[in-house]
This record gives C-alpha cells, structure tokens and sequence, in this order.
C-alpha cells in the first residue's frame, strides 16, 4: 500500500513539473515571436456606432398632434390606451426607429414602415394600471430621422375597491 500512494504522490510532481516546464516554454516562444516579426502598420480604428442614427430631416417635418395626454382618473385593472398621432410635415420620408418608455409598465408600439410626406402616422401607447394606484406621469422618448420627441402620458389610478367577501386567510382548508 505504501509502494502505491509514493508511486501515486512522485508520478504527480512529475507530471506538476512537466506542465511548469510547458509553461515557460511557450512564454518563451511567444517573446521570441513577438521580436522577430515585423511591426505592421497599424489599421486606421474603425468609427465607434452612434448611439442613436443622426437625424437627416429637420425636426418641424414631425409634427404631433398632442405631445401630452391626461388620462384623468382612471379604475385601476384594466389597461389605458392612447394613441398618438403625428403628421410629416416635410419633404422625405420619416421613419420612427424607436419608441423608448421611460418604465416597463408603459408600452409604445408603431410601424416601422416610412410615414411619406404629407400622411400621418401613430404610435400606440398602453399603461398597465393594475397593481398601480395613485399618480403617474410616464414618458415615451420617440427617435426618428428626423430627430427625438417625447411624449407624455399622466393621470391617476384609482384603487379597485375590496371585494365584499372577506378574504380567507385561514391555514386550515375548507370545501
């Protein structure tokens, strides 16, 4: 027993000095690669993308029709729906890229299709109410090519009112 745990333990150390001596070998390698190439002319870097695409029209071609909309008092549970419209005001096409909330429970949809000079197009704007009573201002920030807007929603939620029935919080269960 003693013969194979001191053929075990040396088998391992010689294997630990092998991998040690690999090691070093190809750091060794690698310094003697790095010396021996030519240094190449260095690439020009190629430009970082913007964060959000230029606009390229003028920024009265996108004219909403509200920028602001008060849902007043609303039941809270179902959702509150709005829709946005704007008209393109000017000479090219204008295309909505995105439509950013500024929370999850708001959410912005539209067409990614080119609104042509002279139509309108939407954007399609839903608050989840439930499990939000009280005040809320959200806003929609809306990139297009021709520039940002933000739009707005506010109101307030009102509380849905309690069941009549008392809610049974008992451990035991009843049938």
């Amino acid at each position: 027993m003693r013969k194979i745990l001191l053929s075990a333990g040396f088998l391992m150390m010689s294997c630990g000095i092998m991998f040690a001596q690999d090691k070093k070998s190809k750091r060794a390698k690698k310094k003697d690669n790095a010396k021996t190439e030519v240094a190449a002319p260095a690439a020009p870097a190629a430009p970082a993308a913007p964060a959000a695409p230029a606009a390229t029209l003028p920024a009265e071609s996108l004219e909403f029709k509200d920028m602001v909309h008060d849902f007043g008092t609303i039941p809270e549970g179902p959702d509150a729906n709005f829709v946005f419209t704007f008209v393109n005001k000017g000479k090219e096409p204008i295309i909505i890229q995105k439509a950013q909330p500024s929370c999850g429970c708001t959410v912005p949809s539209f067409s990614s299709e080119p609104v042509p000079p002279g139509a309108s197009g939407k954007i399609d704007v839903s608050y989840h109410t439930k499990g939000r009573p009280n005040a809320f201002t959200k806003s929609i920030t809306v990139v297009s090519n021709a520039g940002t807007k933000v739009l707005t929603i506010k109101g307030t939620v009102e509380k849905a009112p309690v069941s009549s029935v008392p809610e049974n919080n008992s451990m035991m269960k009843t049938n």
